[in-house]
């Protein structure tokens, strides 16, 4: 035989796709996403029993007194007090959302669109401060406004980031003066 033909007789035809394997793959790997979807909400579900004796949300009185402060901007979550990493979902405080800030005399008024509102008492504001994470957020340093309150029997941190991040030092200072202010007249009273 020549070489011409010897080539000829020596070429096959391409490798045909397995189908059904690559069918099974795919389908595999989507009920190993929904798998690890399934237990991430049981999680979830789980950490909300864990935390159900969260009383109810405080909500905004009628009449809170005149606007010091507000803010446009997102709610990143709330944790347990001095652990970034420990969110609290119960009530509500697990769903990040866009919140409205207004801070008066009467205390802390957080308007979240499609989620739970909740009002913080000026006497249940314990501390105000920047810092740079919280539970599924981390910004750089001062990123994220961190307000700490009382609930029941719990200190909770709670994180906002304003819409416009110049803001977030006025309102260090105007909470920080009015928990000064008022735990100056409860020591006097």
């Amino acid at each position: 035989m020549t070489p011409v033909l010897l080539l000829a007789a020596e070429k096959e035809s391409a490798q045909v796709t397995d189908w059904a394997a690559r069918i099974g793959w795919v389908v595999g790997l989507a009920l190993f996403v929904a798998l690890v979807y399934w237990l991430m909400r049981e999680g979830w579900k789980w950490r909300g029993t864990l935390q159900g004796d969260l009383p109810e949300l405080p909500t905004a009185p009628d009449d809170p007194g005149p606007e010091k402060l507000a803010m446009s901007g997102r709610y990143h979550g709330s944790t347990t007090a001095g652990q970034w990493l420990d969110r609290i979902v119960a009530q509500g405080l697990g769903t990040r959302s866009r919140a409205e800030l207004t801070l008066t005399d009467a205390g802390l008024d957080v308007v979240r669109p499609g989620a739970s509102d909740f009002f913080v008492p000026a006497a249940q504001l314990r501390e105000a401060r920047l810092d740079k994470g919280i539970a599924g957020k981390v910004l750089t340093e001062g990123g994220l406004l961190i307000v700490t309150w009382a609930h029941g029997d719990r200190l909770i941190d709670s994180g906002f980031r304003s819409d416009h991040a110049a803001e977030h030092n006025e309102w260090v200072e105007a909470l920080n003066s009015m928990i000064e202010t008022n735990t100056r007249e409860g020591v006097e009273r």
